[in-house]
């Protein structure tokens, strides 16, 4: 028996594709829970990252493609990657969608050249508590990130050190 190669799935190839990744990224996100559906019309912003594909064998990275939604509409288009050293083994793909809570919060982020979580803005990673509820001191964050569908070897909820850049679609 000899080794399998496994290939990863590759980012869309072009707008059409990421729109759609990205309609249907939201919808799974709203079926978990009415919360984050709440939460998500709420915001001033909506970044989606439908698919993030990281790996790793001590040294590891991520990259994803997504869009930035205002009103339901698409605004432009972006990039999030990271880099990683240490202990680490196997493959991961997740759903990220970052919601800009306050106009402040979305203003930063647009008029940044490349956004750096936990540096230009701290990402608050939503987890439901009693009723599938927000809890009340992450609800209350400028920035609140939910992380959904991971699956592989890899576990890791923080986007801390993610690099989110715009790009050309």
């Amino acid at each position: 028996m000899g080794l399998r190669c496994h290939r990863l799935p590759r980012p869309p190839a072009s707008k059409e594709e990421l729109d759609a990744d990205v309609r249907e990224a939201i919808q799974d996100l709203y079926k978990t829970s009415a919360a984050r559906q709440g939460s998500g019309r709420q915001s001033a912003g909506m970044l989606v990252f439908p698919r993030i594909i990281k790996g790793g064998f001590i040294i590891g990275g991520e990259y994803g493609e997504g869009a930035l939604l205002i009103d339901q509409k698409t605004v432009g288009y972006y990039n999030i990657g990271s880099a990683s050293i240490g202990f680490q083994l196997g493959v991961q793909k997740k759903s990220v969608v970052i919601l800009f809570m306050t106009p402040d919060a979305l203003a930063k982020f647009r008029a940044s050249e490349g956004w750096k979580a936990g540096v230009d803005g701290s990402v608050a990673i939503a987890t439901l508590g009693v009723g599938e509820a927000i809890d009340s001191e992450t609800a209350k964050k400028p920035i609140i990130g939910f992380v959904f569908s991971n699956k592989g070897l890899m576990y890791n909820l923080t986007l801390e050190g993610s690099k989110i850049t715009r790009m050309d679609k």
